[in-house]
């Protein structure tokens, strides 16, 4: 199972999407094509021992930039990386994409090159967001589709529990839409429309939602529903607080000459929490609902995202999470309707 990786839109550069495909096929044996400026990557990859029957490369000229026109870049820029390396999976030579630039692009590329799956309405882009223990809350959408209809909600919350439920290893995953409040008769038009779809659906639907449940604060749950608009401001409000956290952290204990020596003993401690906090432990979101998997990575990827994304993809190819989209869509299909638009 050959996983494409745009090697050229990341922030840094390709030298950490190299490394972190280095990683990947040394840690897990996993097959990794990198599609970027060839003599540029076999520089890199000349730093590394490896087996080179697990990497390749295909080559491409152009790199589609973060301030870029998605629509016309993507249609422009044939030969640019995330446009060739998504053209990999349509061409069934990859089971799957990871892109670390634009997202924009790379969601127009993957709709254009790929399609939907039968029946999906709207794909939505699936976060994980770490919690106090176990594993991660899904978030979806968490910014593909700012305007939404009720039967897009409810067909996220199918894929994102299949998700859920295959790759994070959770048998009933606990679905609810976030809400200003965990009663029944709490949201908005669109919502609460959508509470009477997905109660209508055969998995753990638990209702209502509110913010604090997303972090481990309030309700058990495992995949939280919103439209792109609210979870895209959800997402970077999330990144944000956890940064600023571990910034007055550090800061205080630079300040305290006590804290200080507290901290070489709690420094283990501190390296676990961030660990379990890290987005990069989990390589990116999906873009679920597309024919192929397509994981938008951080611009600010490093190896260690870029591993872990080779590792989902593979897992989503294996436990053919498309498939199950796919299937369970067409189960529910009365539950939607029949708007296709």
């Amino acid at each position: 199972m050959w996983v494409a990786v745009d090697a050229m839109s990341g922030d840094y550069g390709p030298e950490c999407i190299v490394e972190g495909a280095v990683l990947a096929v040394k840690e897990w044996g996993l097959s990794v094509a990198l599609v970027g400026d060839e003599q540029e990557l076999l520089d890199f990859l000349l730093k590394y021992d490896y087996d080179t029957e697990k990497i390749r490369i295909i080559h491409s000229t152009e790199i589609i930039g973060m301030n870029d026109s998605p629509s016309i870049a993507v249609r422009a820029m044939e030969d640019s990386s995330v446009v060739k390396a998504i053209r990999l999976v349509a061409e069934k030579e990859c089971v799957g994409v990871f892109s670390p630039g634009n997202t924009g692009a790379t969601m127009a590329a993957a709709l254009l090159h790929l399609g939907r799956l039968p029946g999906v309405l709207r794909p939505p882009i699936a976060a994980p967001i770490p919690r106090e223990t176990g594993s991660p809350v899904l978030l979806l959408d968490a910014g593909a589709n700012v305007d939404c209809k009720p039967e897009y909600l409810a067909q996220f919350a199918v894929m994102g529990e299949i998700y859920s439920r295959e790759v994070f290893g959770i048998q009933s995953p606990k679905v609810g839409i976030l809400s200003n409040g965990e009663e029944d008769k709490k949201g908005n038009s669109v919502t609460l429309r959508a509470f009477d779809m997905m109660k209508k659906i055969p998995f753990q639907f638990i209702g209502n939602v509110e913010g604090r449940d997303l972090y481990g604060g309030g309700r058990e749950v495992d995949v939280v529903v919103c439209d792109g608009f609210i979870g895209n401001i959800v997402l970077k409000a999330t990144e944000g607080l956890a940064k600023s956290i571990f910034n007055v952290l550090k800061n205080s204990i630079r300040e305290s000459s006590l804290a200080q020596t507290g901290a070489l003993l709690l420094k283990p401690t501190f390296a676990a929490v961030k660990k379990r906090l890290d987005y990069a432990e989990y390589g990116g979101a999906l873009l679920l609902g597309v024919e192929g998997i397509c994981m938008i990575g951080h611009g600010s990827s490093n190896a260690l995202a870029v591993k872990n994304a080779v590792r989902v993809i593979t897992e989503c190819a294996k436990q053919n999470v498309n498939e199950r989209i796919a299937s369970k869509i067409a189960e529910s299909h009365g539950v939607f309707g029949d708007n296709n638009k």
